[in-house]
Order: structure tokens, then C-alpha cells, then sequence
């Protein structure tokens, strides 16, 4: 990978993981019902949705609308995606649903523990079950340089300006500084992904809307799931919303970064994963406004 997309990329990450306080870990007890079903969703239903989804359009459904090299790289952009969910954005899909902020980072907290251990061993039997080869070591690498090393500095700052300047000041004011980095960061990778996509995009241009199906399928899917189960459990909706949101939504950044470290920029991975990122945004917030009007279903304390 170029040393210009890594710098971006960490200011993408970067800012997100300031925000992840592993403090909460200790009240995990509080919600467990949630807690158990974010895990379950995220971990062991949703790579594994992705898998078969990905499969079933990119070389059945799709077979004869993508080349069979094309489909391997799709698909390997898809699994990227199905294995990293989300560790930042949920707090936007949670406060816009008015979940509850301490469960919030309790999830996220927890998701970021499971990523460490999870992420490169669900990749690599993903991948290698679907005929992909990879390099391991590629595959650790990314992680230690995408989630390890921008989640250090974020404890390690987070720690020291805490207990210089309290921890009002860094939520209110240190963290909010940082805000315009993951924007600028985001904007400038899709411009030079874009930039090396260009001729793949103007040859299948609807390769884009191709790839944007099985996506979509699959982030309303997960979604339904972990909400579903939850009002099945008789939980408050401020438990269900973010629980939901945390899984339907995709730590993309990681994606993106794993898809160009081990397939290149000018590949259908990195495009697949970047089509992930376009159409996550208005796909969140419809379900957002769909947790919003459910909301009178749910229970709205206890729990």
C-alpha cells in the first residue's frame, strides 16, 4: 500500500478511535441480553450472511454479468466488509436513534476487542473456503497497522489528556478538534480510489450498482436481525436501536485498508469495499428513520 492512502486512512481511524473508552468494558454486565445479541449478530451471523450473499449474486445471480476474475475480487471486497463492523459510526446511528450512550460504548469497546482476535481468522477461512488465496501475513500486518496502532494511540492519548485536562474537556473540546480529519480523510481516498478505478468503472458501469445489491441486501438484513431479536427479548428501544446499527453498519476503513493491502488499488476488492462505503450513508439513515417510527413498539425503560 502507498505510504499517502495509510496516512489517510489512519485520519480516518484515528479520530474514531479517540472516542472508544475501554473503561466501559467494566459495566458490561449492565446490559447483557443487548450485549449477547450485538456479539452473536456481529460475529457469528454476520460474516457468514455476507459469505452467502456475496456468493449467491456474484457467481450465480450475476454469473453472466461479471467476468470470473472480476466476481473473486467482488466478492473477497464483500467478505471485507461482512467481517469489520462498525466501531464509530454507531455513535451518529445511536444518537440520532436516541440510544443509550453508555451501552453504546460499551458495544463499541467490546466490538474493537473481538476485531483484534476475530477479523483476520474469519477473513482468512472466509476467503480461503471461497477459493480466494491470500498472504496471512499481509492480512495480520493490516490489521496491526489499521486497528493496533491508530487503537494504541487513541488509549494512549486519550489517557494523557484526561488526566491533564479532565475528561469534560476532552469530550467536549479535544475530541470535537479532530472532527474534520476522518471527513477530509474519507473525501481524499475516494478521490484517489476513484482516480485508479476509473477505467474499471467506465468499462462496467454497472458493476457499481451490481456490487451495491448484495450490500444493501445484507446491511438491511443484519440490521432486522439484531432489532428484531431484541424487541423478541422484550428490550428498551434505546438497546435494540444501536445494537441493530452496530452491525448493519461496517468498519469500512479497515475494509478498504485490508482490500488495497492485499488486492491493490486498481482492484474489484477496494472497489467493492468503496461502493460499501457510497451506500452505506443513505441505507443507515433510512434505517434509522425506521427505528424512529418503531419505536412505540418497543419498551422505553427497564430492560
Amino acid at each position: 500500500m502507498s505510504i499517502p492512502i495509510a496516512v489517510l486512512i489512519w485520519l480516518m481511524i484515528f479520530p474514531m478511535m479517540l472516542k472508544v473508552d475501554f473503561k466501559s468494558v467494566r459495566n458490561v454486565g449492565k446490559r447483557p441480553k443487548g450485549l449477547f445479541i450485538t456479539c452473536v449478530t456481529n460475529w457469528l451471523i454476520k460474516p457468514f450472511s455476507m459469505f452467502g450473499i456475496a456468493w449467491l449474486f456474484f457467481f450465480v445471480v450475476f454469473k453472466s454479468l461479471i467476468p470470473t476474475e472480476l466476481a473473486d475480487q467482488y466478492f473477497a471486497g464483500a467478505v471485507l466488509l461482512g467481517a469489520a463492523p462498525c466501531t464509530a459510526m454507531v455513535f451518529v446511528w445511536s444518537y440520532l436513534t436516541k440510544g443509550d450512550a453508555a451501552y453504546t460504548l460499551v458495544l463499541v469497546a467490546v466490538n474493537d476487542l473481538i476485531i483484534l482476535v476475530a477479523f483476520v481468522p474469519i477473513v482468512g477461512f472466509l476467503l480461503g473456503i471461497g477459493g480466494i488465496a491470500i498472504p496471512w501475513s499481509t492480512l495480520i500486518l493490516s490489521v496491526i497497522l489499521f486497528v493496533v496502532i491508530p487503537l494504541s494511540a487513541g488509549i494512549i492519548t486519550r489517557t494523557i489528556v484526561i488526566k491533564r485536562r479532565g475528561v469534560d474537556y476532552f469530550n467536549n473540546i479535544f475530541v470535537n478538534k479532530f472532527n474534520n480529519l476522518t471527513t477530509i480523510g474519507l473525501f481524499l481516498t475516494l478521490i484517489i480510489l476513484f482516480s485508479f478505478q476509473g477505467e474499471t468503472i467506465l468499462s462496467n458501469p454497472l458493476h457499481i450498482l451490481l456490487i451495491a445489491i448484495p450490500l444493501i441486501l445484507q446491511t438491511v438484513l443484519i440490521f432486522f436481525v439484531a432489532y428484531g431479536w431484541a424487541k423478541a427479548w422484550k428490550l428498551p428501544h434505546n438497546v435494540p436501536a444501536p445494537a441493530g446499527m452496530i452491525g448493519a453498519s461496517n468498519f469500512f476503513e479497515l475494509s478498504v485498508a485490508v482490500a488495497i493491502s492485499l488486492f491493490g488499488l486498481q482492484s474489484g476488492a477496494a472497489l467493492a469495499t468503496v461502493v460499501g462505503v457510497l451506500v452505506e450513508v443513505p441505507v443507515m439513515l433510512r434505517l434509522v428513520k425506521i427505528a424512529n417510527n418503531t419505536q412505540k413498539y418497543f419498551k422505553t425503560r427497564g430492560g
